[in-house]
């Protein structure tokens, strides 16, 4: 059966882009939205009424339900959501400044439920539908620099955990997608973008992070079509998984973040359990 699509934060290049391309291999229809629609005009043409381009800021929240209405009244519903929109920001816990805090919950966490809610209806009225949260490696594995970034995908994670046990007895399924470094434009403006950080205890710090990502932009090893194939294939096993990792460098970091994690309470497992009440 066809499915209809709606994918935030289209642009070439980038995992939407992607998304967009992967679904329509499978002979889906896809709503595309970007804040800058006309730069995808060229590219939607090839696929003739099979794409519809929406103009969408997802921070939003009127703009949010008016592209959903238009991509429910052309193609009649939709099937699959792919929260893709967002961006990074670098800066320290203590220095960065906090309206660029507040401005990457707001794109990266905040518009992700304000999407999910504009579709949900839709999809508990048909009882089926498949939500894809596109978080990041960043949100099961924080780094120094990145904090408040990292911060805003461990929120999308803990999001998606619940969400998806509210919604699965209405037929909807969701998906944690956490992308490593992949070859896609998120690393152009790091390059132009230096180190603003009031606290010059963290100015190495921050440089480093920074010039690690510029030195990266364009030879990351994640190929942005390979990873939102994997997303399709891991949505029609059997047995969908609870999030999928894309990439080596990605998976690595996870399990071996994860086990430590894991070994590091482990290892205070008789301070836990000392802190109950007494058997009585």
């Amino acid at each position: 059966m066809t499915r209809r699509w709606f994918i935030t934060g289209g642009t070439l290049g980038g995992f939407g882009v992607a998304f967009a391309e992967a679904a329509l291999e499978t002979g889906d229809r896809v709503v595309l939205t970007s804040r800058r629609p006309q730069e995808l005009t060229e590219w939607a043409e090839q696929y003739g009424d099979r794409v519809l381009v929406v103009p969408l800021d997802v921070t939003d929240a009127e703009q949010v339900h008016r592209a959903v209405r238009t991509a429910e009244e052309h193609f009649g519903g939709v099937d699959v959501l792919v929260n893709n929109a967002g961006r990074g920001w670098f800066g320290s816990i203590e220095g960065m400044d906090e309206s660029a805090v507040r401005s990457m919950f707001e794109l990266n966490f905040f518009a992700v439920l304000s999407v999910t809610r504009a579709v949900l209806p839709g999809m508990r009225a048909r009882g089926d539908g498949w939500i894809v949260n596109v978080s990041s490696v960043a949100g099961l594995v924080a780094a120094p620099g990145f904090g408040y970034y990292s911060a805003t995908k461990f929120a999308v994670e803990a999001v998606t955990e619940t969400l998806r046990d509210e919604v699965a007895p209405q037929g909807i399924s969701v998906l944690a997608v956490e992308p490593g470094a992949t070859r896609t434009n998120a690393y152009a403006g790091f390059a132009d973008e230096p180190v603003s950080e009031p606290i010059p205890d963290y100015h190495e710090l921050l440089e480093q992070a920074r010039q690690t990502f510029v030195d990266m932009d364009g030879v990351q090893p994640g190929d942005p079509h390979r990873g939102a194939r994997a997303v399709i294939a891991a949505m029609a096993q059997d047995s969908p998984p609870r999030r999928l990792v894309l990439g080596n460098s990605g998976f690595d970091a996870v399990t071996d973040t994860l086990e430590a994690a894991l070994s590091d309470i482990r290892a205070s497992e008789s301070l836990s359990r000392g802190t109950d009440f007494p058997a009585q």
